[in-house]
């Protein structure tokens, strides 16, 4: 068997395009040899800065000899059909064809072709040029005259089957058996005639780890070597590793030291610093926890000081870097946040629903809502809401728009608090360094290191302990982004998340902007997936319905104030705002019915519980793909939600007390049993839906299981109806385990569809009642079994 070896050797790949690149060229590759007939055995695949590469074993010397068939017409068909039929089959006589019977349609004729397997060098020459010109890169280019497109200017094409060149042309580059290393250490070019000999000869002569595992373990292991011989520690980056992963042919980590003055920063700060614009580790003092005055850059080259120059070169480069952000550091703590807050009016935050200043306002109002729900202060939740965007129209923000909320929650404590710790996150004790009020206002300053005059505006006058939290409410709110995301666990920070995701759920809803098929530009299931988690993960007790259709109102009244903005000139404008400013009033004070007749009309609240229910199914699915994770049954959860519950600890409860239950024996007969019944039922009630309906009569009973079935619901309602109001849901459930043994017996000596109509009426309206009894838990017709 035979081995084929294809290199595409270019300049410099982008690193996060490497590994897509590398799949994607061993799919092309084996994909077109199995459609051409080819079977093959190992596959290899690589791909570095400058090169992909594939290699595949177990070919044959050429494809496989095929013999095909054509059918043709019967043997009395017309001279004119058996002539088409000798042309289209490339026969020069019908005696060439075989005469085959049918049982059926009688004996036809069958042109039967032997087609001879191809040379696989053959086959090689056509597939790969095809390949390179219909290969898909997210950005491509064009270079010389040449029409070919690639990501980087291709240079070489190595391809070699069984030890000899398969010889094609594209676009001017021919194909060859040379490859190239390092462009320092070993340049070559190389001669190779077989994968293993290419492996080696990169490896020992052309200082190139081809291998992306290979690279990744060196760069790791020489990380955590250079950092434990300094008596320091690495600070964990797999996306910074993923990324220098493919920046290095011949990785060599080198830790460089900078300016311990730079440590003055927010930790955030640096670290993005190192990460974004220079491709370092950061790394901490093991001693501290904290970030040491150090980096750890990954190079290409083995250099003869053994790096000192490198390290000396880069940490100039990262001073620079450092340098501009403590002056965008310097300028910002010098602006208050309020005084950023106003810039928010001159940015949209979305067309249809106002500025960045209109959404703060909304989720102010709904923070201030929600606190007293999440146990917070309802002053405190709206003083952090007004803030929390602030920090958007910051230079910090403007150069890393990564530490939105994490350059707020800083400058509030610089603004709130003299001195601070940047490198602190901790919550002060209640009342640390000052006593307090009850309403959270200090009485009397301190002296020394924790005097402090106080922040202006929301700010002012507050204590220690209450700055924290608004400052860590703003540094919080936008979590959690990410499956691997903190949710945030304090009171008013939970306030301001909630009412920040909530506002843009509700108002992408309002101007029908959701998320479609794999498309969802605004981030829209992440956010509803975030309220899902903050939700449970903190054991919040939230209706979402009635919330959704209240800031659903608001989100309207935005949409209509966007239209009545547009309707005067700046003259006439500010003349009409007297008349709008009495419905904000309302707005603020709840009065929303009034506003819903005068702006939108009569049916307002009608569509505000359409778009609730449907944005409510949203949360459903986020909530089954929270729950999936954790190893719940979907269909419990819709068999759940179909009781309109929108209380998501709630309905967790029940479905978790509904899997147990099931679990059961009594459960599983029992879900027997309503199925049966519910079948019966559907089937009932498309002939006549009048006679399932109404009071089962106790009267008309004839058999003492027709009894002991209705006394035995009356009593299961009852005890679990009792249960769901103190939220006991495995009482409930123990309550309707009670049912089984009636149910079986009634359906072991009942027939319910007696000669009798009045009887048989009754006894449907016996099975009607089990199915509204378990009901009350769940929709048992959702659940699958």
């Amino acid at each position: 068997m035979a081995e084929l070896l294809l290199e595409l050797f270019s300049e410099e790949i982008p690193a996060r395009m490497q590994a897509k690149a590398e799949a994607d060229l061993r799919d092309a590759l084996t994909k077109g040899l199995g459609e051409a007939g080819v079977e093959f055995g190992d596959v290899v695949a690589r791909s570095g800065p400058r090169r992909l590469m594939v290699a595949i074993s177990g070919l044959p010397e050429k494809s496989a000899d095929v013999s095909e068939e054509k059918k043709g017409p019967k043997t009395d068909a017309p001279e004119k059909a058996i002539e088409g039929f000798l042309r289209g089959a490339g026969l020069s006589s019908i005696d060439q064809a075989e005469v085959r019977s049918d049982p059926k349609k009688g004996d036809f004729y069958v042109a039967v072709r032997e087609i001879p397997g191809r040379p696989l060098e053959d086959i090689i020459a056509g597939l790969v040029p095809e390949i390179v010109r219909g290969f898909h890169w997210p950005k491509s280019m064009r270079w010389g005259r040449g029409e070919l497109r690639w990501v980087r200017p291709l240079q070489r094409i190595l391809c070699v089957f069984n030890g000899k060149t398969v010889e094609f042309e594209i676009d001017g580059l021919k194909s060859g058996n040379e490859t190239e290393g390092h462009r320092v250490h070993g340049r070559g070019p190389f001669k190779v005639s077989s994968y293993a000999e290419y492996k080696e000869t990169l490896q020992e002569k052309g200082f190139v780890a081809i291998a992306r595992e290979d690279r990744r373990l060196l760069i790791e292991e020489q990380a955590q070597m250079v950092c434990a011989q300094a008596g320091l520690e690495l600070v964990e980056d797999k996306g910074l590793l993923e990324e220098v992963t493919g920046l290095a042919e011949w990785p060599v980590v080198i830790l460089g030291e900078m300016d311990p003055a730079f440590l003055s920063l927010p930790p955030e700060v640096v670290q993005l610093s190192m990460r974004t614009h220079q491709k370092y580790f950061a790394v901490r003092d093991p001693k501290t926890g904290e970030l040491a005055p150090n980096f750890v850059v990954v190079a290409n080259i083995e250099a003869s000081d053994g790096g000192k120059a490198i390290a000396a070169g880069n940490s100039r480069v990262l001073s620079a870097r450092l340098d501009d952000a403590r002056f965008f550091w310097e300028q910002d703590k010098a602006t208050p946040l309020e005084k950023m807050a106003e810039k928010l009016a001159t940015i949209d935050f979305k067309k249809e629903l106002g500025t960045i200043a209109d959404k703060v306002e909304r989720v102010a109002a709904l923070a201030r809502e929600l606190a007293p729900k999440v146990g917070a202060d309802p002053d405190m939740a709206e003083r952090a809401a007004r803030l929390a965007k602030a920090d958007l129209v910051s230079g910090m923000v403007g150069e890393f728009p990564e530490l939105q909320g994490v350059m707020g929650r800083y400058y509030a404590l610089e603004q709130g608090l003299a001195p601070i710790d940047p490198h602190s996150r901790a919550t002060s004790p209640a009342g640390g360094g000052r006593s307090a009020d009850a309403d959270g206002v200090p009485s009397s300053p301190v002296d020394g290191g924790g005097a402090r005059q106080g922040g202006g505006g929301l700010l002012s006058g507050l204590a220690e302990d209450n700055v924290r939290k608004i400052a860590d409410a703003i540094g919080d709110h936008y979590k959690p982004q990410g499956p691997s995301d903190a949710v945030p666990t304090e009171p008013v920070a939970i306030a301001v998340a909630l009412a920040d995701k909530l506002d843009t759920l509700v108002g992408f809803w309002a101007i029908d902007e959701k998320p479609t098929g794999s498309k969802d530009p605004f981030a829209l299931r992440r956010a509803a997936l975030g309220v899902v988690r903050i939700v449970l993960e903190n054991g919040v007790r939230l209706r979402l319905a009635p919330m959704i259709v209240a800031q659903y109102e608001l989100e309207l009244f935005a949409i209509e104030q966007q239209k009545y903005n547009k309707q005067f000139d700046a003259a006439s404008k500010a003349e009409a705002d007297s008349d709008l400013s009495g419905l904000i009033e309302m707005v603020t004070d709840n009065s929303m019915s009034i506003v819903d007749e005068i702006i939108f009309g009569s049916d307002a609240k009608l569509q505000a519980w359409s778009h609730s229910k449907d944005l409510l199914a949203f949360f459903a699915d986020r909530l089954k793909q929270y729950l999936r994770d954790q190893g719940a049954r979907h269909d419990l959860i819709d068999a759940v939600f179909a009781l309109g519950e929108d209380d998501l600890v709630l309905i967790v409860k029940r479905v978790e007390a509904l899997a147990a239950f099931l679990e059961t024996e009594d459960g599983a007969n029992l879900l027997a049993g309503y199925k049966r019944a519910a079948n019966i039922l559907k089937a009932e009630e498309k002939k006549d839906g009048a006679a399932v309906e109404g009071d089962v009569d106790a009267s008309l009973f004839e058999q003492e299981e027709e009894r002991a079935l209705h006394t035995a619901i009356e009593t299961a309602v009852s005890r679990a109806d009792a249960a769901l109001e103190a939220e006991d849901f495995e009482a409930a459930m123990a309550a309707l385990a009670e049912l089984r043994g009636p149910v079986d017996a009634f359906f072991d000596g009942v027939t319910v569809n007696a000669d009798d109509e009045k009887l048989r009426a009754n006894r449907l309206r016996l099975l009607t009642s089990i199915r509204a009894a378990l009901f009350c838990v769940a929709d048992f017709s959702k659940i699958a079994g």
